[in-house]
């Protein structure tokens, strides 16, 4: 199998739990794929990109009620949240596969790594959910990582800076907090949400390492101060600025320089 066009493939899946087979399918064959890295695909219509079930209602994010995780539907609506954020994540990580052509295999790779991870990490919290008598779709929610996907749709490096290194990195701040709320509940289906949590934040620090080292590579190759120029990007493309509090140790972890860590403390 091509890797690239299957990447395609399961981005257009609507089903949620055909989608994340998918991509935990591919990423079980990566050593086995045979990767087109100069082959220009055919861009599919816009409107069928990513493909998404009829349900969760997808709203403007404020829009989207927040509720309380004292209560168990508060809870269930927190993890939904996140279940979102994760399966607009694969979304995202078999667009970065299929849409960039000349890139090293190696990045076709790595992204597939981050594809498979995210498949897991939704499957979890999906699980998650119907142990507490919800699914995933129960809740409303927004597309807010995938318009910056599509801000970025024809600038690779745009797309390393400010989807995994800056969207996704977000998720290294928050997630602490969110399961110091969760600890607090103390609740049995709390705990094993900070379970779930712990597994998807060691990850996640992998995946946003990724696009840091993927964003410096193409400075690198176009010449471009990687600090800069980021800089730049968030304003041309009006990428949210992230606010404090910073987990700096995942961010460090992740590739951040101190540069950048005293640049989001300004």
């Amino acid at each position: 199998m091509e890797l690239r066009q299957q990447a395609l493939a399961a981005l257009r899946l609507s089903d949620p739990e055909a989608k994340s087979q998918m991509a935990l399918d591919l990423y079980a064959q990566s050593a086995h794929l045979n990767i087109a890295t100069d082959m220009e695909l055919p861009v599919p219509p816009p409107a069928s990109l990513p493909g998404h079930p009829e349900r969760p209602e997808l709203k403007a994010h404020t829009e989207v009620a927040r509720r309380s995780p004292a209560t168990l539907p508060g809870r269930a609506a927190l993890l939904h949240a996140i279940a979102h954020i994760e399966f607009n994540a694969i979304n995202l990580a078999l667009d970065a596969i299929w849409r960039f052509a000349g890139m090293p295999e190696a990045y076709y790779r790595d992204w597939l790594q981050v594809a498979g991870e995210e498949a897991k990490h939704f499957r979890l919290l999906r699980t998650h959910l119907q142990t507490m008598g919800y699914d995933y779709g129960d809740f409303p929610a927004h597309q807010g990582l995938w318009t910056m996907c599509e801000r970025t749709a024809h600038d690779i490096v745009a797309r390393m800076a400010l989807v995994p290194r800056t969207l996704e990195a977000r998720g290294l701040d928050a997630t602490p907090l969110i399961q110091a709320k969760l600890h607090q509940v103390g609740t049995d289906d709390a705990l094993a949400a900070i379970a779930i949590l712990d597994i998807i934040l060691r990850e996640e620090v992998g995946h946003v390492a990724i696009g840091n080292r993927w964003y410096r590579h193409l400075c690198d190759r176009q010449g471009l101060d990687a600090e800069a120029h980021y800089a730049e990007l968030v304003l041309r493309h009006q990428a949210p600025r992230p606010r404090p509090p910073f987990n700096t140790q995942a961010r460090r972890a992740a590739g951040f320089t101190e540069t950048e860590l005293r640049w989001l403390q300004e």
